[in-house]
């Protein structure tokens, strides 16, 4: 017989179910739609910490509200030492990875600058296991798949870089939105074009990425507020990149003028759905299905930037391209997939662990046996 409560909680199941992979999808559309029009942006003139600086302005509007609502109640913990640990995660989140990647898809394309987005995850790995934060566990099956797939990146990003190979030509029509304007700066300038300056701006991102994650530990553990420190970040990334960006534009004031132009639109649409919305999207489905869920989906704005960037902006696939991306998705998901497995054995060994803390000494050593049993019925 079916209980009451049972039907109301099964298809606010199915719901969720159904939400939370559209949400997923969601956040790799704005990712791909911001990519392309930064690039656009960029193109025409818009200096990148411009860019940048007026995204995160945005962003933080977008994100006040939930902070004073959701975390009205942590508002007086906010001290200055809050504001210092804050800042300095804005420096690496915002101000250098954002910013650096902006100069490298500046430099380079938008389908060979969102691979680096997919080398995040395993940039932070290796710089954890440097750092000895995470351990390397090389014994393991997870951690033998970790180390893999992390080559596989790897591999995948130097041939991309290094490798061009035969030209393809694409089943579709290229140059579409070119054609559409006839507008000689939506070209990028020659000066904008230089691909090994390009990867080491992208490389330096991936590291900047990296370093923020492990910091963001940090100020989970200090200031477990996550809308109200977004929304402090936001305003910190965005005082520090107008100081950076006024020293590098010279004082320009037209360098920070905006119009009712494209530039207009790479701002407020990076600002409010790059920012503000995929933030909220991708710490609910983090609350719902846990920190590796999101970057599983990674691959749709790889393969769709990829199309698109050749469909719009007339880039150039080659085979390297595709075999590098190819190698890349497919070592992604091999160190998610270890990662997965050892965060479901740390969860399974969770409860025997506390067990294992009530029971009296002569019980111990048997406490330990089923929690590592479990680890290892797990991985």
């Amino acid at each position: 017989m079916v209980e009451a409560g049972e039907k109301p909680m099964a298809a606010a199941w199915s719901v969720e179910a159904v939400m939370l992979p559209a949400s997923m999808v969601l956040v790799q559309a704005f990712t791909m739609g911001a990519l392309l029009l930064s690039k656009l942006a960029l193109n025409v003139g818009m200096e990148p910490f411009v860019l940048l600086a007026y995204r995160n302005l945005i962003g933080a509007i977008i994100v006040a509200p939930f902070a004073f609502y959701l975390d009205r109640a942590m508002i007086r913990k906010v001290n200055l030492k809050v504001v210092g640990l804050l800042s300095v995660s804005a420096l690496f989140g915002i101000v250098l990875a954002m910013g650096l990647h902006y100069y490298g898809l500046r430099a380079t394309t938008p389908a060979y600058s969102v691979d680096f987005l997919n080398l995040i995850p395993v940039v932070t790995f290796a710089m954890a296991v440097l750092l000895r934060l995470e351990k390397l566990a090389a014994r393991t099956l997870a951690g033998r798949m970790k180390m893999a797939g992390a080559a596989v990146c790897v591999g995948g990003t130097m041939l991309a870089s290094l490798y061009k190979g035969k030209l393809l030509q694409p089943p579709w029509p290229t140059h579409l939105l070119l054609r559409q304007w006839h507008h000689p700066a939506a070209t990028a300038p020659a000066h904008h074009r230089n691909m090994a300056l390009g990867t080491v701006y992208l490389c330096g991102s991936c590291l900047a990425y990296a370093l923020w994650f492990i910091v963001q530990v940090r100020v989970a553990r200090a200031f477990p507020c996550k809308y109200l420190s977004t929304a402090i970040a936001c305003v910190s990334g965005t005082a520090q990149a107008l100081l950076i960006g006024a020293a590098v534009s010279h004082g320009r004031a037209a360098s920070w003028r905006l119009a009712w132009d494209l530039q207009l639109v790479a701002v407020v649409y990076s600002g409010a759905f790059n920012t503000g919305a995929t933030f909220c999207l991708i710490s609910w489905a983090i609350s719902r299905r846990g920190p590796i869920y999101p970057s599983m989906f990674n691959s749709l704005s790889l393969v769709a930037t990829t199309v698109l960037d050749s469909l719009l902006l007339g880039t150039v696939v080659s085979v390297g391209s595709l075999l590098g991306s190819l190698l890349i998705v497919i070592g992604l998901y091999a160190f998610l997939w270890g990662k997965g497995r050892e965060m479901a054995a740390a969860a399974a060994a969770a409860p025997a662990a506390d067990h294992h803390h009530h029971q009296n000494s002569n019980n111990k050593p048997n406490a330990a046996v089923t929690a590592a049993a479990a680890a290892d019925e797990r991985v």
